[in-house]
C-alpha cells in the first residue's frame, strides 16, 4: 500500500476542496493515486459538498433537546430557509441536538459522535447531507445547561416542528420543589428570555469589562451636562442601575405580567413549588446571529449573465 504523504493530501485538497481527513481516507482507499482519489471523493459526494463550502449559510434551524435536569441547544445553518422546511434536514438537526446532550455540548466530541443508523459520525453525516440536499450547511455551535437539583425547561420561537425553530432558549431552574411547577415556571422564564435577550442571570455574572465600558460611556455623556463631579457620579450610578434592568435577567421586568421583576417572580414561585427557586443558568440561540450575510445584487447578476 502506497504511503499517504502530507503533500499528497495537500494536493488533493487543492484539487477538490474536500476536508483533510476525507482526502487522507480517499488516498488510502486508492493506494495514493490522486486521480483515482478525486473520483472516489466525487462518488462519495464529498468533492461536490466541498465546492459549496464558500457559500454563506445563515439560515437553518436551532434545535432543542431536554432530559430532566439537562438540556442542549444546537444551531445548524443552511443557505436558504427552504431547507429548514426539509424533513430530512429537520431530522438531522433534531438528532444532533439529542447527541449534543450526550456529548455535554462539546463540539469536538459531538462532531466525532456516531450518527445513528448511518455508519458515519456527525461530521461525516453533515457532509453527506450537503451532498444530498445540495446546499452548504454548517454545525455552528452547541451548548448544554444543567440544574442540580431541578429542571431544565425550553421554549422555541417560530418553531417549524417540535423542538426546532428560529430562536431556542433553555432555562435551568435549581430547586428541590415540585417538578411540574418548576417546569411551567421555567417555560415562562424561557419565553421572557427569548423576548428580552439578557446578557447574564445576575449583576455578579456580568462581564466586568462590559460594565466598565458602559460606565465610561455614561460618564462621558454626563460630563457634557456641566454639573459638579458629585452630581455626575450620582447620574452615572442611576444610569448603571437602568442598564442592569435592561441586560440582567433577575433585574428585568417580567414580560409575562409587565410589572414584576424576575427576581420577585422567583420569590413568589417558591411558595407554589414548596422550596426556594433560583435560576442556575440559561442559553439563548438565535438563528444566524453574528453571521455576515451577503447582500446579493440580483439585477447586477442578471446583467452580468446577459453580458451587459
Amino acid at each position: 500500500m502506497a504511503e499517504v504523504t502530507a503533500s499528497l493530501v495537500k494536493q488533493l485538497r487543492e484539487m477538490t476542496g474536500a476536508g483533510m481527513m476525507d482526502c487522507k481516507k480517499a488516498l488510502g482507499e486508492v493506494d495514493g493515486d490522486v486521480e483515482a482519489a478525486v473520483e472516489w471523493l466525487r462518488k462519495k459526494g464529498l468533492s461536490a459538498a466541498a465546492k459549496k463550502s464558500d457559500r454563506v449559510a445563515a439560515e437553518g434551524l436551532v434545535g432543542v433537546a431536554t432530559e430532566g435536569a439537562a438540556g442542549a441547544l444546537v444551531e445548524v445553518n443552511s443557505e436558504t430557509d427552504f431547507v429548514a422546511r426539509n424533513e430530512t434536514f429537520q431530522g438531522f438537526v433534531s438528532t444532533v441536538a439529542n447527541l449534543a446532550l450526550a456529548a455535554n455540548g462539546d463540539m469536538a466530541v459531538l462532531t466525532q459522535t456516531d450518527y445513528p443508523g448511518s455508519g458515519r459520525n456527525v461530521e461525516e453525516e453533515l457532509t453527506h447531507q450537503i451532498a444530498t440536499i445540495g446546499e452548504n450547511m454548517g454545525l455552528r455551535r452547541a451548548a448544554v445547561v444543567k440544574a442540580d437539583p431541578g429542571v431544565v425547561a425550553s421554549y422555541v420561537h417560530n418553531s417549524v416542528v417540535s423542538g426546532l425553530g428560529k430562536i431556542g432558549v433553555l432555562v435551568a431552574i435549581k430547586s428541590e420543589g415540585d417538578a411540574d411547577v418548576l417546569t411551567a415556571l421555567g417555560k415562562q422564564i424561557a419565553m421572557h428570555v427569548a423576548a428580552t435577550n439578557p446578557q447574564a442571570v445576575s449583576v455578579d455574572d456580568l462581564d466586568p469589562t462590559v460594565v466598565e465600558k458602559e460606565r465610561q460611556i455614561l460618564s462621558e455623556q454626563a460630563k457634557d451636562s456641566g454639573k459638579p463631579d458629585d452630581i455626575i457620579q450620582k447620574m452615572v450610578d442611576g444610569r448603571i442601575r437602568k442598564f442592569y434592568e435592561e441586560v440582567v435577567l433577575l433585574n428585568q421586568i417580567y414580560v409575562i405580567d409587565g410589572e414584576s421583576k424576575v427576581s420577585k417572580v422567583l420569590e413568589a414561585a417558591a411558595g407554589d413549588a414548596g422550596a426556594p427557586v433560583e435560576i442556575a443558568g440559561f442559553l439563548r440561540f438565535q438563528l444566524g446571529e453574528g453571521i455576515d450575510k451577503k447582500d446579493d445584487d440580483f439585477a447586477a447578476e442578471v446583467a452580468q449573465l446577459a453580458g451587459e
